[in-house]
């Protein structure tokens, strides 16, 4: 299995949209970082390097990342099927829930090392606003980026690590579902796209009852942002999602004939 995985990662690594995603993950925190205008457009004055990946990651959860994460790992499969690569390797004696799975590992763990990458260029973007402590907050923590007094360097650190945890959380069943459509049409373009718009499609379901929007996996997509026992139920039920997806993605390319 290790073996298998190891071998994903070294095809996403030779994706393009990978290679675009990693580079837009270290560039765009500079963007916040040397903003001009925030103060007169959002009302913000950054004071700490510790804000930044905040502002970073408040930015690329809603659209950004879920584009990088659909449009990847539908590449799991339907490059693959393009480059007529995957019937060759299930014919060697390998069992097919062997390979979905790794490929399902793959998925999963692409989205944290996006973040991991985000963060980093985030810090790096911050250090010309320091990392001492500061008066507010890390806009991940109680409070947001106002805070409640002064913040000890190591709790906005601890903040943001916490949110970035939750981040990759959050992109757990769109990286499942992204695989899913993979096998279901053995396409990149049409699994990355049919991800998209069913993401976009249950935002729309904003019209209809309070109870319907809690179960809805776009609600919960600002879950880094949220404090407490806040997060017990939406985490809960985004690993529902993963774990339905992930099976259904299983169970499917068990059955698909490629």
């Amino acid at each position: 299995m290790l073996t298998l995985l190891a071998l994903e990662f070294r095809k996403l690594s030779g994706a393009r949209s990978v290679r675009l995603a990693v580079l837009v993950c270290l560039l765009l925190p500079w963007l916040w970082s040397l903003a001009p205008r925030l103060q007169q457009i959002y009302g913000l004055t950054l004071v700490s390097g510790f804000q930044v990946p905040a502002l970073a990651l408040i930015t690329t959860v809603q659209f950004v990342l879920p584009l990088f994460v659909a449009l990847s790992c539908a590449e799991l499969i339907g490059t693959e099927v393009a480059q007529g690569t995957l019937a060759p390797l299930l014919l060697r004696p390998l069992d097919r829930n062997r390979v979905i799975l790794a490929k399902l590992l793959a998925a999963l763990l692409y989205p944290a090392l996006l973040l991991v990458v985000l963060l980093i260029g985030s810090l790096l973007a911050g250090l010309r606003l320091g990392y001492t402590d500061f008066a507010g907050g890390s806009g991940l923590g109680p409070g947001g980026f106002v805070g409640q007094g002064l913040l000890s360097s190591g709790a906005a650190l601890l903040q943001v690590l916490r949110g970035y945890l939750l981040a990759a959380v959050v992109m757990l069943p769109v990286s499942a579902l992204s695989l899913l459509f993979g096998v279901t049409f053995l396409n990149t373009t049409a699994a990355a796209l049919a991800t998209l718009a069913t993401l976009n499609i249950m935002r729309l379901l904003t019209v209809f009852p309070e109870a319907i929007q809690k179960i809805l996996l776009t609600t919960h997509l600002d879950l880094f942002l949220r404090q407490g026992s806040d997060i017990v139920q939406p985490m809960i039920l985004l690993l529902i999602y993963t774990v339905g997806f992930g099976v259904m993605a299983v169970f499917a390319f068990d059955r698909r004939d490629v």
